[in-house]
């Protein structure tokens, strides 16, 4: 096993003509996709991996200058393609891989044939002009609380972000793969992510996307993906799903998985 698959627990299963590839946001891994990946594998190769920094990585291996920035993560990603010798795919990321796959086709149109988006962002942060959902004040209370007790503020945070009650299945998984991050890792993961700005680069995208989004969702206001689908360079489509929180895939499958298997099945211009 070379050093890219051990690093990223890289998997890939399934079989058919056409590849897909899973990308997990902050404090989840690859588990995230249990309800989808079943639906999958009888039409598609599907590759399956952890972003560094996720708790089932080693430590060891998260280099904090290297993930500093989204481009750190993207890099990642062209190395996983590369490894597996792969000359296009369909990318389904959720949350910041989302940006991520954004900055990895940029420089790559060729490896990537669409980009299904869920609870995706290019800036978390208000700005003139543009509504991202967070002051600067509500981040540094953020980050001040996963700094000052990780463990309290996973508890305080898993209902709000998944939506529902701390006896949800969906917030206890949430949870533990939150819980799973070494703490210093997960503050600097969640520095990078919420402090970062796409908009700029967002109209040099030339691979078609699709814009999934629940209609409420305490990380990224709905307007995000309307601003999303006015700024992004190449075609895209939105759908705003009857869905509550921020991993729809993981607490809302029955809604979810059927509109991303469409998605994911028909191009734009069918869909």
């Amino acid at each position: 096993m070379g050093i890219v698959e051990e690093a990223h627990n890289l998997k890939v299963l399934g079989s058919g003509d056409r590849l897909i590839v899973l990308a997990h946001g902050f404090g989840t891994d690859q588990s995230v996709w249990k309800h989808l990946v079943p639906h999958l594998v009888d039409d598609f190769r599907v590759v399956l991996y952890d972003n560094m920094g996720a708790g089932t990585t080693n430590p060891d291996y998260f280099d904090f200058n290297r993930y500093a920035t989204l481009e750190g993560y993207a890099f990642d990603l062209l190395a996983i393609l590369e490894e597996l010798g792969v000359d296009s795919c369909i990318f389904v990321g959720h949350s910041v891989s989302a940006m991520v796959g954004v900055i990895a086709s940029i420089s790559r149109p060729d490896l990537f044939s669409k980009i299904v988006m869920i609870s995706a962002s290019p800036r978390y942060l208000n700005d003139v002009d543009y509504y991202g959902g967070f002051e600067q004040e509500d981040l540094d209370q953020l980050f001040e609380a996963m700094g000052s007790n990780y463990k309290a503020w996973c508890s305080g945070f898993a209902p709000l972000a998944v939506g529902g009650d701390m006896e949800s299945v969906a917030v206890q998984e949430f949870s533990r793969t939150l819980f799973n991050m070494r703490p210093d890792i997960a503050l600097s993961v969640a520095q990078t992510i919420f402090q970062s700005d796409m908009r700029q680069i967002l109209n040099l995208v030339s691979v078609p996307c699709h814009i999934i989004q629940s209609v409420k969702d305490l990380a990224v206001p709905v307007v995000v993906s309307e601003y999303l689908h006015q700024n992004l360079g190449s075609e895209s489509i939105v759908e705003v799903m009857t869905s509550d929180g921020h991993l729809p895939q993981l607490s809302s499958p029955d809604i979810v998985i059927p509109v991303l298997l469409k998605h994911i099945r028909y191009d734009i211009s069918t869909a």
